[in-house]
Protein backbone atom coordinates (compact mmCIF):
# COMPACT_ATOMS: atom_id res chain seq x y z
CA UNK A 1 0.00 0.00 0.00
CA UNK A 2 1.00 3.61 -0.92
CA UNK A 3 0.16 6.22 1.53
CA UNK A 4 0.08 9.66 0.59
CA UNK A 5 0.00 13.08 2.31
CA UNK A 6 -2.21 16.11 1.57
CA UNK A 7 -0.36 19.40 2.52
CA UNK A 8 -2.91 22.48 2.67
CA UNK A 9 -1.24 25.57 1.59
CA UNK A 10 -2.28 28.62 3.40
CA UNK A 11 0.15 31.04 1.83
CA UNK A 12 3.28 30.24 3.59
CA UNK A 13 6.94 30.34 2.38
CA UNK A 14 8.01 27.24 3.69
CA UNK A 15 5.03 25.09 2.49
CA UNK A 16 7.35 23.66 -0.63
CA UNK A 17 10.03 22.32 1.84
CA UNK A 18 6.85 20.25 3.78
CA UNK A 19 6.75 18.67 0.93
CA UNK A 20 10.61 18.39 0.13
CA UNK A 21 10.44 16.93 3.32
CA UNK A 22 7.99 14.41 3.26
CA UNK A 23 9.43 13.23 0.25
CA UNK A 24 12.69 12.88 1.69
CA UNK A 25 10.82 10.00 3.65
CA UNK A 26 9.75 8.31 0.49
CA UNK A 27 6.13 8.99 1.52
CA UNK A 28 3.93 10.60 -1.56
CA UNK A 29 2.10 14.09 -0.99
CA UNK A 30 0.54 16.82 -2.34
CA UNK A 31 0.27 20.45 -2.12
CA UNK A 32 -3.66 21.97 -1.98
CA UNK A 33 -4.35 25.84 -1.82
CA UNK A 34 -6.88 26.25 1.36
CA UNK A 35 -9.19 27.43 -1.42
CA UNK A 36 -9.22 24.77 -3.72
CA UNK A 37 -8.82 21.71 -2.06
CA UNK A 38 -9.54 18.04 -3.81
CA UNK A 39 -12.62 16.71 -3.59
CA UNK A 40 -11.73 13.62 -1.88
CA UNK A 41 -10.16 14.46 1.12
CA UNK A 42 -10.47 11.61 3.15
CA UNK A 43 -8.44 9.75 0.59
CA UNK A 44 -5.15 11.11 1.63
CA UNK A 45 -4.12 9.21 4.84
CA UNK A 46 -2.56 12.39 6.94
CA UNK A 47 -3.14 15.83 6.72
CA UNK A 48 -0.37 19.06 7.34
CA UNK A 49 -1.69 22.31 7.48
CA UNK A 50 0.81 24.88 7.07
CA UNK A 51 2.19 28.20 7.93
CA UNK A 52 0.94 31.97 6.79
CA UNK A 53 1.91 35.30 6.80
CA UNK A 54 -1.73 36.09 8.02
CA UNK A 55 -2.72 36.05 11.67
CA UNK A 56 -5.76 34.01 12.80
CA UNK A 57 -7.45 37.12 13.62
CA UNK A 58 -7.31 39.13 11.09
CA UNK A 59 -10.47 39.51 8.27
CA UNK A 60 -8.60 38.11 5.41
CA UNK A 61 -7.05 35.01 7.33
CA UNK A 62 -7.24 31.87 5.36
CA UNK A 63 -10.45 29.63 7.09
CA UNK A 64 -10.74 25.54 6.55
CA UNK A 65 -13.86 23.48 7.85
CA UNK A 66 -12.09 21.50 10.62
CA UNK A 67 -15.22 19.59 11.27
CA UNK A 68 -14.90 18.04 7.73
CA UNK A 69 -11.23 16.54 8.67
CA UNK A 70 -10.63 16.71 12.22
CA UNK A 71 -10.81 12.91 14.33
CA UNK A 72 -11.60 11.57 10.47
CA UNK A 73 -8.02 11.90 9.44
CA UNK A 74 -4.92 12.02 10.80
CA UNK A 75 -3.38 16.08 11.60
CA UNK A 76 -0.20 17.80 11.80
CA UNK A 77 -0.66 21.00 12.15
CA UNK A 78 2.28 23.69 11.63
CA UNK A 79 2.87 27.41 12.59
CA UNK A 80 -0.50 28.68 11.70
CA UNK A 81 -2.61 25.84 11.24
CA UNK A 82 -1.61 24.96 14.81
CA UNK A 83 -2.75 28.53 16.05
CA UNK A 84 -5.50 28.07 13.64
CA UNK A 85 -6.59 24.57 15.39
CA UNK A 86 -6.25 26.18 19.04
CA UNK A 87 -8.28 29.67 18.54
CA UNK A 88 -11.36 27.79 16.33
CA UNK A 89 -11.67 24.86 18.82
CA UNK A 90 -11.50 26.91 22.35
CA UNK A 91 -8.40 28.08 22.51
CA UNK A 92 -6.95 31.39 23.59
CA UNK A 93 -4.70 33.08 20.60
CA UNK A 94 -3.51 36.58 21.13
CA UNK A 95 -1.27 38.60 18.78
CA UNK A 96 1.61 41.01 19.46
CA UNK A 97 3.36 43.17 17.17
CA UNK A 98 6.84 41.33 17.88
CA UNK A 99 7.34 38.54 15.82
CA UNK A 100 8.62 35.65 17.39
CA UNK A 101 11.50 34.47 14.39
CA UNK A 102 14.68 32.84 14.73
CA UNK A 103 16.04 29.86 16.67
CA UNK A 104 14.87 28.66 19.80
CA UNK A 105 15.60 25.45 21.46
CA UNK A 106 12.93 23.10 23.33
CA UNK A 107 13.04 23.34 27.29
CA UNK A 108 10.58 20.69 27.60
CA UNK A 109 9.56 17.72 26.20
CA UNK A 110 6.48 15.17 27.87
CA UNK A 111 8.28 12.11 28.98
CA UNK A 112 7.65 9.36 26.57
CA UNK A 113 6.12 10.92 23.55
CA UNK A 114 6.25 9.51 20.49
CA UNK A 115 5.60 12.25 18.42
CA UNK A 116 9.01 13.52 20.09
CA UNK A 117 10.73 10.08 20.19
CA UNK A 118 14.76 10.78 19.87
CA UNK A 119 14.54 14.14 20.07
CA UNK A 120 16.13 15.80 23.62
CA UNK A 121 15.42 18.94 25.62
CA UNK A 122 17.64 21.88 24.15
CA UNK A 123 17.02 20.75 20.60
CA UNK A 124 16.67 23.73 18.30
CA UNK A 125 13.40 25.04 16.32
CA UNK A 126 12.56 27.89 14.09
CA UNK A 127 10.35 30.12 15.09
CA UNK A 128 8.38 32.32 12.83
CA UNK A 129 5.06 34.24 13.73
CA UNK A 130 3.32 37.08 15.44
CA UNK A 131 0.18 34.77 17.07
CA UNK A 132 0.74 32.88 20.36
CA UNK A 133 -1.04 30.11 22.21
CA UNK A 134 -1.91 31.42 25.47
CA UNK A 135 -4.20 28.53 25.78
CA UNK A 136 -4.67 24.87 24.65
CA UNK A 137 -7.87 23.68 23.44
CA UNK A 138 -9.93 21.73 25.62
CA UNK A 139 -8.89 17.76 25.78
CA UNK A 140 -5.42 18.54 24.52
CA UNK A 141 -2.49 18.09 26.44
CA UNK A 142 0.97 19.78 26.00
CA UNK A 143 3.80 17.81 24.67
CA UNK A 144 6.48 20.54 24.54
CA UNK A 145 7.58 24.10 25.22
CA UNK A 146 10.37 26.97 24.32
CA UNK A 147 11.74 29.44 26.85
CA UNK A 148 9.54 31.97 25.75
CA UNK A 149 6.46 29.97 23.81
CA UNK A 150 4.96 27.68 27.10
CA UNK A 151 2.18 25.97 24.09
CA UNK A 152 5.09 25.17 21.27
CA UNK A 153 3.50 21.96 20.66
CA UNK A 154 0.05 19.64 21.55
CA UNK A 155 -1.92 17.24 20.73
CA UNK A 156 -5.72 16.39 20.71
CA UNK A 157 -5.89 13.68 23.38
CA UNK A 158 -7.60 10.15 21.86
CA UNK A 159 -7.11 10.74 17.88
CA UNK A 160 -4.15 11.66 15.35
CA UNK A 161 -4.41 15.46 15.52
CA UNK A 162 -0.89 17.35 16.82
CA UNK A 163 0.29 20.98 16.47
CA UNK A 164 3.37 22.67 16.82
CA UNK A 165 4.05 26.33 16.74
CA UNK A 166 7.47 25.78 14.74
CA UNK A 167 8.32 25.39 11.47
CA UNK A 168 10.18 21.35 11.42
CA UNK A 169 10.54 21.37 7.38
CA UNK A 170 13.14 24.44 7.48
CA UNK A 171 17.40 23.72 7.87
CA UNK A 172 17.06 25.40 11.12
CA UNK A 173 15.26 22.91 13.18
CA UNK A 174 17.68 20.41 13.86
CA UNK A 175 15.23 17.10 14.31
CA UNK A 176 12.62 19.06 12.25
CA UNK A 177 12.87 15.60 9.64
CA UNK A 178 13.33 13.34 12.96
CA UNK A 179 9.46 15.35 13.89
CA UNK A 180 7.99 14.44 10.64
CA UNK A 181 9.33 10.93 10.31
CA UNK A 182 7.82 9.99 13.91
CA UNK A 183 4.87 11.35 12.92
CA UNK A 184 4.09 9.90 9.58
CA UNK A 185 6.29 6.59 10.09
CA UNK A 186 6.64 5.60 14.31
CA UNK A 187 3.11 6.84 15.02
CA UNK A 188 0.86 6.55 11.63
CA UNK A 189 2.94 3.32 10.84
CA UNK A 190 3.06 4.83 6.87
CA UNK A 191 5.12 2.56 4.21
CA UNK A 192 8.29 4.25 3.02
CA UNK A 193 7.27 2.91 -0.50
CA UNK A 194 7.15 5.74 -3.19
CA UNK A 195 10.64 5.24 -4.53
CA UNK A 196 12.04 5.93 -8.08
CA UNK A 197 11.55 2.55 -8.54
CA UNK A 198 8.09 2.22 -7.63
CA UNK A 199 7.38 5.66 -9.41
CA UNK A 200 8.57 4.20 -12.84
CA UNK A 201 6.84 0.76 -12.06
CA UNK A 202 3.12 2.95 -11.65
CA UNK A 203 3.60 5.39 -14.20
CA UNK A 204 4.29 2.42 -17.15
CA UNK A 205 0.83 1.35 -15.93
CA UNK A 206 -1.18 4.17 -15.30
CA UNK A 207 0.48 5.10 -19.18
CA UNK A 208 -0.79 1.84 -21.08
CA UNK A 209 -4.28 2.49 -18.98
CA UNK A 210 -4.54 5.80 -20.51
CA UNK A 211 -2.89 5.27 -23.88
CA UNK A 212 -3.95 2.20 -24.44
CA UNK A 213 -2.90 2.00 -27.92
CA UNK A 214 -2.80 5.18 -29.51
CA UNK A 215 0.08 7.33 -30.96
CA UNK A 216 1.75 10.09 -28.58
CA UNK A 217 3.31 13.32 -29.59
CA UNK A 218 6.01 14.76 -27.47
CA UNK A 219 8.18 18.03 -27.91
CA UNK A 220 11.79 17.62 -26.70
CA UNK A 221 14.05 20.08 -25.34
CA UNK A 222 17.19 18.54 -24.51
CA UNK A 223 16.65 19.35 -21.26
CA UNK A 224 16.29 16.36 -18.40
CA UNK A 225 13.01 17.11 -18.11
CA UNK A 226 11.23 16.20 -21.19
CA UNK A 227 14.07 13.63 -21.62
CA UNK A 228 13.01 11.44 -18.56
CA UNK A 229 9.52 11.93 -19.69
CA UNK A 230 10.04 10.55 -23.07
CA UNK A 231 12.50 7.41 -21.82
CA UNK A 232 9.85 6.85 -19.26
CA UNK A 233 6.86 7.14 -22.29
CA UNK A 234 9.06 5.07 -24.41
CA UNK A 235 8.93 2.30 -21.78
CA UNK A 236 5.48 2.07 -21.66
CA UNK A 237 4.75 2.25 -25.46
CA UNK A 238 7.88 1.81 -27.71
CA UNK A 239 7.24 2.91 -30.81
CA UNK A 240 3.79 4.66 -30.50
CA UNK A 241 5.87 7.85 -28.99
CA UNK A 242 6.87 10.39 -31.90
CA UNK A 243 9.51 12.90 -30.59
CA UNK A 244 9.52 16.30 -32.38
CA UNK A 245 13.01 18.61 -31.79
CA UNK A 246 12.77 21.90 -32.83
CA UNK A 247 15.51 24.22 -33.06
CA UNK A 248 14.72 27.56 -32.06
CA UNK A 249 17.89 29.73 -32.91
CA UNK A 250 18.35 30.27 -29.53
CA UNK A 251 20.00 26.93 -27.73
CA UNK A 252 23.23 26.34 -27.02
CA UNK A 253 26.18 26.11 -29.32
CA UNK A 254 25.94 22.94 -31.67
CA UNK A 255 23.02 21.76 -28.67
CA UNK A 256 20.90 20.82 -31.79
CA UNK A 257 22.80 18.10 -33.88
CA UNK A 258 23.97 17.10 -30.39
CA UNK A 259 21.06 16.78 -29.24
CA UNK A 260 19.75 14.84 -31.71
CA UNK A 261 22.24 12.39 -31.96
CA UNK A 262 21.95 12.00 -28.19
CA UNK A 263 18.10 10.99 -28.57
CA UNK A 264 19.31 8.39 -31.13
CA UNK A 265 21.77 7.07 -28.45
CA UNK A 266 19.18 6.04 -26.10
CA UNK A 267 16.92 4.70 -28.88
CA UNK A 268 14.05 7.56 -29.43
CA UNK A 269 12.70 8.08 -31.87
CA UNK A 270 12.90 11.80 -32.85
CA UNK A 271 12.73 14.35 -35.91
CA UNK A 272 14.67 16.98 -36.00
CA UNK A 273 13.27 20.47 -37.04
CA UNK A 274 15.10 23.45 -37.95
CA UNK A 275 12.92 27.08 -37.54
CA UNK A 276 15.81 29.09 -36.29
CA UNK A 277 15.22 31.69 -38.93
CA UNK A 278 11.30 31.83 -38.28
CA UNK A 279 11.79 32.59 -34.51
CA UNK A 280 14.74 35.54 -35.12
CA UNK A 281 11.97 36.81 -37.24
CA UNK A 282 9.29 36.90 -35.03
CA UNK A 283 11.70 37.92 -32.51
CA UNK A 284 12.66 41.20 -34.32
CA UNK A 285 11.90 44.44 -32.48
CA UNK A 286 11.09 42.61 -29.59
CA UNK A 287 12.43 43.99 -26.06
CA UNK A 288 9.52 43.05 -22.99
CA UNK A 289 11.08 39.85 -21.56
CA UNK A 290 7.43 38.64 -21.00
CA UNK A 291 6.49 39.01 -24.86
CA UNK A 292 9.77 37.46 -25.80
CA UNK A 293 8.33 34.28 -23.81
CA UNK A 294 5.16 34.27 -25.70
CA UNK A 295 6.42 35.19 -29.04
CA UNK A 296 8.49 31.85 -28.60
CA UNK A 297 5.59 30.43 -26.97
CA UNK A 298 3.21 31.32 -30.09
CA UNK A 299 5.85 30.36 -32.77
CA UNK A 300 6.39 27.03 -31.14
CA UNK A 301 3.19 26.21 -31.05
CA UNK A 302 2.84 27.03 -34.84
CA UNK A 303 5.69 25.22 -35.86
CA UNK A 304 4.76 22.06 -33.36
CA UNK A 305 1.28 22.12 -34.84
CA UNK A 306 2.56 22.00 -38.29
CA UNK A 307 5.04 18.70 -37.33
CA UNK A 308 2.34 17.27 -35.12
CA UNK A 309 -0.49 17.56 -37.80
CA UNK A 310 2.23 15.11 -40.74
CA UNK A 311 1.65 12.05 -37.57
CA UNK A 312 -1.94 10.59 -38.55
CA UNK A 313 -3.65 9.01 -35.77
CA UNK A 314 -1.58 10.39 -32.81
CA UNK A 315 -3.93 11.32 -29.80
CA UNK A 316 -1.81 12.62 -27.12
CA UNK A 317 1.00 15.34 -26.29
CA UNK A 318 3.22 13.91 -23.34
CA UNK A 319 4.65 17.13 -21.80
CA UNK A 320 8.00 17.29 -19.21
CA UNK A 321 6.12 19.36 -16.88
CA UNK A 322 7.17 18.98 -13.18
CA UNK A 323 6.01 19.66 -10.03
CA UNK A 324 7.17 23.32 -9.11
CA UNK A 325 6.13 24.49 -12.48
CA UNK A 326 2.66 23.14 -11.82
CA UNK A 327 3.24 24.65 -7.99
CA UNK A 328 3.90 27.82 -9.36
CA UNK A 329 1.11 28.16 -11.59
CA UNK A 330 -1.51 28.01 -8.56
CA UNK A 331 -1.64 29.78 -5.12
CA UNK A 332 -3.87 30.59 -2.27
CA UNK A 333 -5.02 33.62 -3.61
CA UNK A 334 -5.81 32.59 -7.46
CA UNK A 335 -3.52 32.36 -9.74
CA UNK A 336 0.28 33.47 -8.66
CA UNK A 337 2.09 36.66 -9.56
CA UNK A 338 3.33 36.08 -13.11
CA UNK A 339 7.44 35.86 -12.48
CA UNK A 340 8.02 33.99 -15.83
CA UNK A 341 5.27 32.31 -18.12
CA UNK A 342 5.70 28.73 -17.84
CA UNK A 343 5.86 27.09 -21.59
CA UNK A 344 4.85 23.55 -20.47
CA UNK A 345 1.48 24.43 -17.88
CA UNK A 346 -1.61 25.02 -19.70
CA UNK A 347 0.19 25.90 -23.20
CA UNK A 348 -1.59 23.17 -25.59
CA UNK A 349 -3.98 25.10 -27.90
CA UNK A 350 -7.56 23.86 -28.42
CA UNK A 351 -7.40 23.73 -31.92
CA UNK A 352 -4.52 20.74 -31.46
CA UNK A 353 -7.42 18.07 -30.34
CA UNK A 354 -4.71 16.26 -28.24
CA UNK A 355 -5.15 14.80 -24.67
CA UNK A 356 -2.34 15.97 -22.27
CA UNK A 357 -0.43 13.52 -20.30
CA UNK A 358 2.52 14.71 -18.20
CA UNK A 359 4.24 11.84 -16.59
CA UNK A 360 6.48 14.24 -14.34
CA UNK A 361 4.19 16.23 -12.94
CA UNK A 362 4.31 15.10 -9.70
CA UNK A 363 7.72 15.45 -9.26
CA UNK A 364 10.41 18.13 -8.11
CA UNK A 365 14.03 18.36 -9.96
CA UNK A 366 16.09 16.40 -8.10
CA UNK A 367 13.27 13.26 -8.13
CA UNK A 368 13.04 13.52 -12.06
CA UNK A 369 16.87 12.68 -11.76
CA UNK A 370 16.29 9.84 -9.58
CA UNK A 371 13.86 8.71 -12.03
CA UNK A 372 16.33 9.01 -15.10
CA UNK A 373 18.82 7.09 -13.21
CA UNK A 374 16.29 4.38 -12.04
CA UNK A 375 14.85 4.41 -15.69
CA UNK A 376 18.89 3.40 -16.92
CA UNK A 377 19.35 6.53 -18.05
CA UNK A 378 23.59 7.91 -18.39
CA UNK A 379 24.47 9.82 -15.64
CA UNK A 380 25.99 12.61 -18.00
CA UNK A 381 22.96 13.36 -19.38
CA UNK A 382 21.01 13.16 -15.61
CA UNK A 383 23.53 15.70 -14.56
CA UNK A 384 22.89 18.23 -17.60
CA UNK A 385 21.94 21.89 -16.10
CA UNK A 386 18.84 23.13 -16.50
CA UNK A 387 18.14 25.08 -19.69
CA UNK A 388 15.43 27.52 -19.68
CA UNK A 389 12.46 27.01 -22.53
CA UNK A 390 13.18 30.08 -24.14
CA UNK A 391 16.75 29.74 -24.46
CA UNK A 392 19.16 32.54 -24.78
CA UNK A 393 16.60 35.06 -25.71
CA UNK A 394 16.03 35.62 -21.96
CA UNK A 395 19.57 35.85 -21.42
CA UNK A 396 19.62 38.63 -24.37
CA UNK A 397 19.01 41.71 -22.51
CA UNK A 398 16.94 43.48 -25.28
CA UNK A 399 16.04 43.09 -28.56
CA UNK A 400 17.57 39.65 -30.02
CA UNK A 401 19.42 38.99 -32.95
CA UNK A 402 21.04 36.67 -34.84
CA UNK A 403 24.75 38.59 -34.30
CA UNK A 404 23.89 38.65 -30.47
CA UNK A 405 23.47 35.09 -30.00
CA UNK A 406 26.01 34.14 -31.94
CA UNK A 407 28.13 36.17 -29.40
CA UNK A 408 26.76 34.64 -26.75
CA UNK A 409 27.03 31.09 -27.60
CA UNK A 410 30.43 31.93 -28.10
CA UNK A 411 30.57 32.49 -24.46
CA UNK A 412 28.57 30.23 -22.99
CA UNK A 413 30.37 27.59 -24.85
CA UNK A 414 33.67 28.64 -23.30
CA UNK A 415 32.11 29.07 -19.75
CA UNK A 416 30.60 25.43 -19.65
CA UNK A 417 33.82 23.85 -21.05
CA UNK A 418 36.18 25.72 -18.51
CA UNK A 419 33.46 24.62 -15.63
CA UNK A 420 33.63 20.89 -16.92
CA UNK A 421 37.53 21.31 -17.51
CA UNK A 422 37.78 22.27 -13.88
CA UNK A 423 35.70 19.60 -12.40
CA UNK A 424 32.77 22.36 -11.35
CA UNK A 425 30.54 21.86 -13.54
CA UNK A 426 28.80 18.80 -11.68
CA UNK A 427 29.07 20.71 -8.26
CA UNK A 428 26.53 23.21 -9.80
CA UNK A 429 22.96 23.33 -10.57
CA UNK A 430 22.84 25.41 -13.02
CA UNK A 431 25.15 28.27 -14.85
CA UNK A 432 25.13 30.38 -17.47
CA UNK A 433 26.34 33.53 -19.41
CA UNK A 434 23.84 36.80 -19.81
CA UNK A 435 24.80 39.65 -22.05
CA UNK A 436 23.58 43.02 -21.39
CA UNK A 437 22.43 46.11 -23.79
CA UNK A 438 25.29 48.21 -23.12
CA UNK A 439 28.79 48.58 -24.28
CA UNK A 440 30.87 49.40 -21.92
CA UNK A 441 34.13 51.40 -22.56
CA UNK A 442 37.57 49.51 -22.54
CA UNK A 443 41.43 49.18 -23.86
CA UNK A 444 42.14 46.80 -26.44
CA UNK A 445 46.15 47.56 -27.68
CA UNK A 446 46.61 51.33 -28.05
CA UNK A 447 42.92 52.14 -28.79
CA UNK A 448 39.48 52.63 -26.85
CA UNK A 449 36.68 49.94 -27.14
CA UNK A 450 33.00 50.30 -26.95
CA UNK A 451 32.02 47.01 -26.81
CA UNK A 452 29.65 44.54 -24.93
CA UNK A 453 29.45 43.70 -20.84
CA UNK A 454 28.93 39.76 -20.39
CA UNK A 455 27.58 38.50 -16.86
CA UNK A 456 28.55 35.10 -15.88
CA UNK A 457 25.94 32.90 -13.57
CA UNK A 458 26.35 30.07 -11.55
CA UNK A 459 24.26 28.80 -8.67
CA UNK A 460 23.49 26.06 -6.40
CA UNK A 461 19.82 24.63 -5.58
CA UNK A 462 17.58 21.30 -5.09
CA UNK A 463 14.77 22.11 -7.18
CA UNK A 464 15.26 25.60 -8.17
CA UNK A 465 12.52 27.11 -6.37
CA UNK A 466 15.78 28.95 -4.29
CA UNK A 467 19.01 29.21 -5.07
CA UNK A 468 22.52 30.58 -3.79
CA UNK A 469 24.91 31.98 -6.02
CA UNK A 470 28.29 29.93 -6.25
CA UNK A 471 31.82 30.71 -4.68
CA UNK A 472 33.47 30.26 -7.79
CA UNK A 473 37.50 30.49 -6.91
CA UNK A 474 39.20 33.42 -8.10
CA UNK A 475 41.56 32.14 -10.36
CA UNK A 476 39.06 30.68 -12.21
CA UNK A 477 36.84 33.59 -12.92
CA UNK A 478 40.27 35.38 -13.80
CA UNK A 479 41.02 32.39 -16.22
CA UNK A 480 37.51 32.71 -18.10
CA UNK A 481 37.26 36.42 -18.06
CA UNK A 482 40.73 36.21 -20.06
CA UNK A 483 39.43 33.62 -22.59
CA UNK A 484 36.11 35.33 -23.09
CA UNK A 485 37.85 38.67 -23.91
CA UNK A 486 40.26 37.21 -25.93
CA UNK A 487 38.60 35.02 -28.22
CA UNK A 488 34.74 36.42 -28.39
CA UNK A 489 34.98 39.98 -30.86
CA UNK A 490 32.96 42.05 -29.08
CA UNK A 491 33.25 41.63 -25.46
CA UNK A 492 35.02 43.63 -23.54
CA UNK A 493 33.80 43.30 -19.79
CA UNK A 494 32.79 40.21 -17.68
CA UNK A 495 30.99 40.48 -14.59
CA UNK A 496 29.83 37.92 -11.78
CA UNK A 497 26.65 37.54 -10.75
CA UNK A 498 26.37 37.21 -6.63
CA UNK A 499 22.84 36.83 -5.88
CA UNK A 500 20.57 34.65 -4.36
CA UNK A 501 16.75 33.53 -4.78
CA UNK A 502 14.93 35.52 -3.70
CA UNK A 503 15.21 37.98 -3.94
CA UNK A 504 16.76 37.83 -7.18
CA UNK A 505 15.51 34.87 -9.89
CA UNK A 506 18.11 32.41 -11.47
CA UNK A 507 17.46 33.93 -14.88
CA UNK A 508 17.70 37.74 -15.58
CA UNK A 509 14.73 37.56 -17.45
Amino acid sequence: MQEKVLIIDFGSQYTQLIARRVRELFIFCEIYPYNNLPNEILSFNAIILSGSPFSVKSDDAPQLNLNSIKGKIPILAVCYGAQYMAYNLGGKVSSSNNREYGRANLSFIRKNEPFFDSIAEGSQVWMSHSDTIEALPENSTLLASTKDVKNAAYKFDNEFTYSIQFHPEVYHTSDGKKIIYNFLVKILKFNQNWTPDSFVDNSIKKIKSLVKTEKVIMGLSGGVDSTVAAVLMKKAIGERLNCIFVNNGLLRKNEYLDVLSLYKDIGLKVKGVDASNLFLDKLKGIFDPEQKRKVIGKTFIDVFDHEASLIKGAKWLAQGTIYPDVIESVSVKGPSATIKSHHNVGGLPDFMKLKTIEPMRMLFKDEVRKVGLSLGIRSEIIGRHPFPGPGLAIRILGEVTKEKVNLLQEVDYIFIEELKLSNLYNSIWQAGAILLPVDSVGVMGDERTYEKCIVLRAVTSTDGMTADWVDLPYDFLQKISNRIINKVKGVNRVVYDISSKPPATIEWE
